[in-house]
C-alpha cells in the first residue's frame, strides 16, 4: 500500500483543476495559496501559477506570454528537490516542454499552440490522504 500525506486543500484543488485543463481556475486557487505562503514554498507555488497561466496562454494563442511564463515558472521551481510537495518537478517541466515544443523551439512563432497529445498532468507521490471535494 502506498504512503499517503496531507497537502493543503488549495494545493490539491489546483492540481485537480490543472489536470482537468481548467488552467485559469488552477491559477486562481494556487494564487490564493501563494498569498498565504511564506519562505521558499512561495517560489514553488509561484512556479505552478506560472505553469498554469503559460498553458492557458498557449490555449488562447498568446505565444509571447506563454513562452515568457514557461521560462520564469521553470526558474521559480529550479532550486527545489526533484520531488517537492509530491510533484516530480523535473518530469512536469519536461512534459510542459514537450507540450509547447513548437512554441519553444522557434521564438518567431507568434501564435501559440499546445500539443493536445501530451498535455501535462500532475501526479503526486505520495498520494494525498484525501482529495478535496469538487468546488
Amino acid at each position: 500500500m502506498a504512503a499517503t500525506t496531507e497537502y493543503d486543500s488549495r494545493y490539491l484543488q489546483g492540481v485537480l483543476r490543472f489536470n482537468r485543463a481548467e488552467y485559469f481556475e488552477a491559477h486562481e486557487v494556487w494564487e490564493d495559496l501563494w498569498h498565504d505562503t511564506a519562505g521558499p514554498e512561495r517560489r514553488f507555488i509561484q512556479g505552478l501559477i506560472q505553469a498554469a497561466v503559460c498553458v492557458y496562454h498557449a490555449n488562447n494563442g498568446n505565444a509571447m506570454g506563454s513562452r515568457r511564463l514557461f521560462h520564469s515558472g521553470r526558474r521559480y521551481m529550479a532550486g527545489f528537490p526533484n520531488r517537492h510537495l509530491g510533484l516530480d518537478a523535473e518530469y512536469f517541466w519536461k512534459m510542459m516542454e514537450r507540450a509547447l515544443a513548437d512554441l519553444l523551439a522557434d521564438s518567431s512563432v507568434t501564435f501559440a499552440t499546445l500539443r493536445a497529445d501530451c498535455v501535462p498532468k500532475i501526479a503526486l507521490l505520495p498520494e494525498p490522504g484525501c482529495w478535496p471535494e469538487d468546488s
